[in-house]
Formats: structure tokens, sequence, C-alpha cells
């Protein structure tokens, strides 16, 4: 990634609001853009209207009432080999902010600037925000997705069609990983928001899919939620005494998904749309068996999810 070549920055101004704030200094490069914003405390690009006939001052008391658009961190797999990857996100209408490659070089390809809506979350939904193509940042990666096996006639095990996913090898997902920090404390995007485009779009997305090394992202960098062991297992001792099959307990599956930040019916039933957002929390959360059935540990680790982000 380019870092910022800052040719002439200085102290433009030191506001003073009363005797109890301490003053903000506001630092700027004066002809192209680079600011440095007090309120988030980082380099940032500043757009400013530029008319012919007024000044616009740059030198000015920041306001308060404003965060950061970037609120979501997506994960993607192009299923794709590098130079197709390449060109699909740069010549067609699908893009995405970075990609990294599968090679063993050391380069992250640029394709969207963060300051602009790249297009690659499509129909999507997390806690009650929809379209987060406008609030998120996008990382493809270089993956082929998955094959689809063959039915066997005659072999239990393979009676019916199975996706066998592709693994991501430790260099790519190094790269990704010091990328996806840098974003995430830029930005300071909550763990729960660090998602996969499975996570948000359950119904017809499967990527980066159940090969996608969560777990190794939040103990190795702190990337993103997972949840804690001693909560799982106090919730797995509770498991065996629900009535799986109750209206009731299957209402508070979907209302506990809902909860977490998923887009789920409230049917009360274990219908199709309701499988593969379970589809979509076993990618991220428990990758062993991703069967959409909610089991004892898939239970256990939604509750324990909830009980250390959502309460």
């Amino acid at each position: 990634m380019k870092k910022l070549s800052v040719i002439s920055i200085f102290i433009v101004f030191i506001l003073s609001s009363c005797a109890s704030q301490p003053p903000q200094v506001i630092k700027e490069v004066i002809r192209d853009t680079v600011i440095i914003n007090k309120i988030t405390e980082r380099y940032e690009s500043a757009r400013i209207a530029k008319l012919d006939k007024y000044k616009m001052s740059t030198t000015h008391y920041p306001a308060k009432g404003q965060d950061e658009r970037v609120r979501f961190l997506i994960f993607h797999y192009t299923a794709l080999d590098n130079e197709t990857s390449i060109r699909v996100l740069t010549q067609q209408e699908v893009s995405s902010h970075y990609l990294v490659p599968n090679d063993y070089s050391d380069s992250i390809y640029v394709l969207v600037d963060e300051t602009k809506r790249s297009w690659h979350a499509g129909a999507s939904y997390w806690k009650n925000i929809n379209n987060i193509n406008f609030s998120s940042i996008g990382i493809e990666i270089v993956n082929l997705g998955y094959t689809t096996t063959t039915p066997v006639s005659g072999n239990p095990d393979m009676a019916t069609a199975s996706r066998v996913f592709y693994d991501y090898p430790k260099h790519q997902m190094d790269k990704v990983a010091e990328l996806a920090r840098d974003i995430i404390d830029r930005y300071q995007i909550e763990p729960v928001n660090v998602l996969a485009h499975s996570d948000i779009a359950p119904q017809r997305k499967h990527d980066p899919g159940p090969k996608f090394p969560w777990k190794r992202l939040y103990d190795e960098y702190n990337i993103g939620a997972w949840y804690e062991e001693v909560h799982k297992n106090m919730y797995l001792s509770k498991f065996p005494y629900l009535e799986k099959d109750s209206t009731t307990f299957i209402l508070s599956v979907q209302q506990d998904l809902e909860k977490y930040g998923y887009e789920v019916p409230k049917t009360g039933i274990w219908d199709e749309r309701t499988q593969k957002v379970i589809t979509a929390f076993q990618y991220h959360f428990r990758p062993e068996n991703y069967d959409g059935i909610i089991d004892a540990e898939t239970w256990a680790i939604l509750k324990a999810l909830i009980l250390r982000y959502r309460s």
C-alpha cells in the first residue's frame, strides 16, 4: 500500500473553545487534499467544494457531529485465478477495494480508493443496515472457491452432491491479515462488523467459505469476533434439556441469529432460508460441520457470541 507523502505539513490554527477543553490542532497539506482530522486522528482525503467566486476556508472548527463512513470490513473469495480475478474486478460491473493474489509476491492490488464505494457486497444486510456497499471496505482474495462432487450411487457417503472448498495458503493469509488489521485500526471497525460475504448475503453467497481461517485471524491478529470457550461450554451443558423441535425454541434461535446481525425470517420452523443463515454462521464459527442444522455446538457458540458482544 502506498503511504501518503506529506511535503508541507504545518500547524494552521489552535482552537480553544473553553478552559475545560484542550486545544485542537488542525494540520493540512495545502494543495492536494491531505489533512489530519483530529476527530478521527488519522490522515484522510478531504473532498470539499471548489468555487470560482468564493474561498473555501480549510482553517475551521471541526464539527464533533461526525463519524466514519466505513463501518464494515467484508471478505470475499474470487472463485477465479489471479489473472482472471484482476480482469473481472477491473473491467466488469463488480469490484472491490483490494485484491489479494495467491502468489508469493508481496503485492496487494488497490482497485478502488477507500473514499469511494466499490461494488462488492450486492444485496446485503447486517444488523438493520442494508446495502453494505455504502458503508464497507471489500477485500477480494484469490481462491478458487469450491468444486461440487458428483453423487455416487451405492455409496452412502457420496449419495448426494457436496461442495469441496479450497484452502487458503499461509503466505496469502499473512497479507490478508496485515491489510485487514490496518483497515480495522484506521476506521475502528467493531469485531462483529468484520464479516464474510456469506454473513451479509447468506441466501446466495458462500464466500469466503469454511476454509477461511477466522480463528487464526482472531488468535494471531485480534481480527473479528470470536466466542469464549467457557461460555460455549456453559451453554453446551444446557442444550440437552431444550425442546429442539418446538416452535418456541426455533423462534428463539431465529431471534438470536437476528440479534447477532443476520437477516433471518422468524417463522418458527426450520425453513430453507433459516437453514442457509445457519450454514453461513457455521462457515464462520463452526466450519467443521456446516449442514445448516442447529446442533448443540452451533447453538452454544451462538449464545456465547451474543453474551460477549450483544448483551
